[in-house]
């Protein structure tokens, strides 16, 4: 019988992007033994000018696992939602007295968020973090896993009871583990960029659906915005090589007159969409996280956020477990965390490609159709209220990490 001591670590997490590192801060206070690993430098991870969206039960997560109070002064935030349909007159707005909130959301830099939760780790006894590091397989026993590293060029073999896959949605811990996944790749790319405006408010974000793609405003600190603008791969394309001028002009003829002036102060960057949801999300001593379980479509601002909450829903498995003295990698314990997310993550990626394929879409009948239920979210409070509650993340079962 093995002991307790011949592990090198309880559980290895490879991939040390935001929900990677979101795990280890939420199981930092837990006595468990981590390595974090991460094929990039830290400087190359922090460098990601990517913003999100940051919904509130997001917001709340980090709060529990107490780096908020350092974020929330870099992050934008929202107090309103504003949801249209093209040239159709009809708005959908959503306030914080409807759910009696501060804020609807919040939108953060990729690097600004990797940076505090660096902060949060750094020099904690129970966790190394290794950086441009390679997995270069993991071997999965009854009892243990070994995962083999390239460290800076010297092969160790880490012994560990669980490996979590945080490695993005070309997992190379999902590929070798042989898990299957269903989904498709989308029509369309999403051009992200920031933009800075000189609109009198910048506390409101929109959804706004055009026949051609979803595109999302998001406000940053410093009267910035984030923009995520979906169009068919073509068009997509096109946009991308513009020049500012010609990009500009063309933006402006979706975003109206409402922000004012504006100028570009971002690259702008273009990435293909895909919806995707692994078969599994644990095998015995893996479990999978973020876009290594699950992508989805970008209208809603939904894929970081969930995999926060995997992150968040994992780490609360394997407190729970590790203090009744259970084994942290068997299937049992997983399968809490599998039978927690799989559903819920299932129910977001449909919502996600419905509104999509619904609103980008200029098949008549549908366009009547999509009218009327944009009436009715406007007027049915219950109605409105329900998908208000999605968006933000307050459907659904919360992570208690405390």
């Amino acid at each position: 019988m093995k002991t307790e001591q011949e592990f090198d670590y309880d559980l290895v997490i490879v991939g040390g992007n935001i929900v990677g590192a979101t795990l280890a801060c939420a199981l930092k206070e837990s006595n468990l033994k981590i390595l974090l690993v991460d094929a990039q430098s830290k400087e190359q991870a922090i460098r990601n000018k990517r913003c999100y969206a940051f919904s509130i039960l997001s917001g709340e997560i980090y709060k529990q696992i107490g780096i908020w109070q350092d974020l929330f002064p870099h992050m934008g935030f929202f107090k309103e939602i504003r949801l249209s349909d093209g040239f159709y007159s009809n708005v959908v707005g959503f306030f914080t007295e409807e759910i009696e909130r501060e804020y609807l959301g919040y939108v953060g830099e990729h690097g600004v968020i990797l940076e505090s939760l660096y902060q949060n780790l750094e020099g904690h006894p129970n966790i190394n973090w290794v950086n441009e590091t390679k997995v270069i397989e993991v071997d999965y026993q009854n009892q243990y896993s070994l995962t083999t590293l390239d460290f800076h060029g010297q092969k160790k073999r880490v012994k560990s009871k669980l490996v979590v896959g945080a490695d993005g949605a070309k997992s190379l811990i999902r590929q070798a583990a042989q898990i299957k996944t269903k989904g498709w790749k989308y029509w369309q790319s999403c051009l992200t960029f920031t933009i800075k405006h000189q609109a009198p408010r910048n506390d409101i974000a929109y959804e706004k659906f055009w026949q051609s793609g979803p595109m999302g405003i998001l406000p940053l600190p410093g009267n910035q915005c984030q923009i995520v603008w979906t169009n068919p791969h073509k068009e997509a394309k096109l946009l991308l090589e513009l020049d500012e001028h010609e990009f500009l002009e063309e933006l402006k003829k979706f975003t109206g007159e409402f922000l004012g002036s504006v100028e570009i102060n971002s690259p702008r960057i273009l990435f293909p969409v895909q919806l995707m949801q692994s078969n599994r999300y644990i095998l015995p001593r893996l479990a999978l996280i973020g876009d290594a379980a699950h992508t989805c479509h970008p209208v809603g601002g939904q894929g970081l956020n969930l995999g926060i909450r995997d992150a968040a829903a994992l780490a609360q498995v394997i407190k729970q477990a590790y203090s009744q003295n259970e084994d942290i990698g068997s299937v049992s314990v997983l399968k809490r965390y599998e039978r927690w997310r799989k559903f819920e993550n299932l129910v977001i990626l449909a919502m996600t490609d419905l509104l999509d394929r619904i609103f980008s879409n200029s098949w008549l009948p549908l366009v009547g159709m999509r009218h009327i239920v944009l009436q009715l979210m406007r007027n049915i409070k219950p109605i409105k209220l329900f998908s208000l509650k999605l968006m933000t993340g307050l459907k659904g079962r919360h992570p208690q990490l405390n």
